[in-house]
């Protein structure tokens, strides 16, 4: 699993950074992704990493702000026109069927794929049991952050990888390799051909457990990113300002990284990546949200424009 960044800026693009899309990319599953916002030249960013756009099958609208939505319908043409005719999702506030629809309507676009548009009516936040989506590998919930409009973040919890079978105990009690190893690995219980009664649970290891990522879109400090970052492998948060302008990002429904650190603190997240970064810092003066951040979370990283974090898997409990 990876995260691959294509656009790290706030607000309008700038000669460092793109505005904001974040790809989720499944290297273990035939390089499909996932993205995540889709800031004006999101495609272009995409021409300069190894993603291809037949492999994208879901995409996540934090909220309807141009800087996170502006390069979706443009993206989703190429999509069409690089032969992709596969079905893909698309997520995000009320209001994203209308801007969709009237985009492709009003250029005469037609994708020659099936387009299914879900718009989101309230939260599905993991204490509550009932994700947004979920499919054999993965769950996906969202909660309502603290933003000038409608805006959402969204946790992304891989499921428990099943252990791997015991060949060697098998052999040791006379299994012979073929159909039974399958039914054991299913847990299931067989009867051999002497009448042995095998438990399959005694003959597979301990399962893996999931990778968990928090992605947040634009908000103020609150306690829905805590929820959805909570023990996350990494949480994805902006940091458009520096500590010392918080009374300037509360003003404009934005974090500092004062915000972020914290919000990592209280989650107890295991590695923060910084994001968002307004245009007023370039050069020598971004390395100052980076210092402030780690000052307070030591395991802070600063996103950069096609830089990208695999997630390695993690370890099971006791080896």
């Amino acid at each position: 699993m990876e995260l691959i960044f294509l656009g790290t800026g706030a607000g309008m693009p700038s000669s460092r950074r793109n505005v904001s899309s974040a790809a989720l990319r499944f290297n273990e599953h035939g390089n499909s992704f996932w993205l995540f916002d889709c800031g004006e030249a999101t495609q272009h960013q995409i021409m300069g990493t190894s993603l291809k756009l037949s492999k994208l099958d879901k995409v996540f609208i934090t909220h309807l702000h141009g800087d996170h939505l502006f390069g979706l319908p443009g993206l989703l043409t190429s999509r069409a026109h690089q032969g992709a005719n596969t079905p893909l999702q698309v997520f995000g506030p009320r209001g994203l069927a209308s801007f969709i629809e009237s985009a492709l309507h009003i250029s005469g676009s037609h994708l020659g794929y099936d387009l299914q548009i879900r718009e989101l009516e309230g939260e599905y936040l993991p204490d509550a049991g009932i994700p947004l989506y979920e499919d054999d590998r993965f769950r996906v919930y969202c909660g309502k952050l603290d933003h000038r409009i409608e805006c959402f973040g969204y946790r992304i919890e891989e499921k428990e990888k099943a252990g791997k079978l015991d060949d060697q105990k098998l052999a040791e009690v006379g299994v012979p390799s073929g159909p039974l190893y399958g039914k054991l690995k299913k847990g299931e219980t067989v009867k051999l051909a002497d009448g042995t009664v095998l438990d399959g649970k005694m003959f597979i290891g301990r399962q893996t457990p999931g990778r968990i990522v928090a992605i947040m879109g634009d908000t103020r400090a609150n306690n829905c990113t805590v929820k959805l970052a909570k023990d996350a492998d990494v949480l994805v948060h902006e940091a458009t300002f520096s500590a010392e302008l918080q009374r300037l990002a509360f003003e404009y429904h934005h974090a500092t990284t004062r915000d972020a650190a914290e919000a990592a603190i209280q989650a107890n997240a295991q590695v923060l990546i910084i994001t968002h970064l307004s245009a007023r810092y370039q050069d020598e003066t971004v390395e100052k949200l980076l210092s402030e951040t780690q000052n307070l979370f030591p395991s802070t990283y600063l996103a950069e424009d096609r830089w990208a974090y695999l997630i390695a898997p993690r370890k099971i409990e006791g080896l």
